[in-house]
């Protein structure tokens, strides 16, 4: 075998157990080493550190605040009536070396206990309260204990309880299509009572409206008769004064407008005697009749 080849292979082979040998420790990790199987040390700080291949056993876990969105669960209230909840939880493992002898550092374990521990505290605190007071006023105070009390359980697991809400407060499907439908049923009959009032309304507005037109054309009416009584009379005082200067030219005019009442066509006939009054001014034009 020639030199270079010989010195790759070193090379390589002293790459490779130093690469076993050593490991690193971000700042967004909790680490923990092994010694055949057992804890020899969980304090680390970032940085390079040295193992043992084979001997030693390096197990690393997420320090950051994580997030368990739990599912939602139907719980049941103090009146007996299911209510769904659905809530989220923050969490990070404070204790790795707790973490590991509860779970066996296996995350799946240990968000099914933290689960199992909140659903507890749901199912409690949501058992002593009503609806109203779950939904309303005490939403705060039911996270809050529920955070103290599954904080006790989750110290054992290493486990460091950072927060606990709900996002919502839902009825079942079931329960909601029943109260959906009764509220339905109740809208619909105060609509019902709130037409009846407005059509009520209506017809008593349209009988004023109608009562107050009757009473302004009545009014209109009779001020109108008096207007036209009043120009009558005006008119018969001037024509009596006009037609009293000249009586000839009076019942001149007159006659003139008797002719054209009484021959608006051609076919207009009216048999008189010659002599008659009516015909005076077509035999004397001072009217005066032989």
């Amino acid at each position: 075998m020639n030199r270079p080849l010989a010195l790759v292979i070193l090379i390589a082979v002293i790459g490779l157990i130093t690469f076993s040998a050593t490991f690193t420790v971000k700042e967004t990790e909790k680490t923990i080493k092994l010694t055949l199987g057992e804890i020899s040390r969980s304090n680390y700080e970032p940085g390079l550190y040295f193992k043992v291949p084979f001997y030693n056993t390096i197990l690393k876990f997420d320090s950051r605040v994580l997030t368990l969105d739990a599912r939602p669960e139907r719980v049941l209230t103090a009146e007996k009536k299911n209510v769904v909840v659905d809530s989220f939880v923050k969490w990070r493992i404070e204790d790795v070396e707790k973490f590991f002898r509860a779970t066996g550092g296996d995350e799946r374990r240990a968000l099914t206990l933290l689960s199992q521990f909140i659903k507890k505290g749901m199912l409690d605190e949501f058992g002593r309260r009503t609806i109203q007071e779950a939904i309303s006023g005490e939403r705060t105070l039911i996270t809050r204990e529920v955070k103290e009390k599954a904080g006790l359980q989750t110290v054992q697991l290493g486990i460091q309880l950072i927060d606990v809400r709900v996002k919502k407060v839902d009825l079942p499907p079931d329960v909601s299509d029943a109260v959906y439908r009764r509220m339905e049923k109740e809208r619909a009959t105060v609509a019902k009572a709130f037409r009846s009032r407005g059509q009520e309304q209506a017809r008593g507005i349209r009988a004023d409206a109608d009562r107050q037109r009757e009473e302004v054309i009545a009014e209109a009416y009779s001020e109108a008769e008096q207007i036209r009584g009043e120009g009558d009379a005006e008119a018969a005082e001037i024509y009596a004064k006009a037609f009293g200067k000249n009586p000839e030219f009076y019942s001149f005019t007159r006659s003139l407008n008797a002719y054209r009442s009484s021959f608006g066509s051609k076919q207009d006939v009216i048999l008189l005697k010659p002599d008659s009054q009516f015909f005076k001014y077509f035999s004397d034009p001072l009217g005066q009749t032989k």
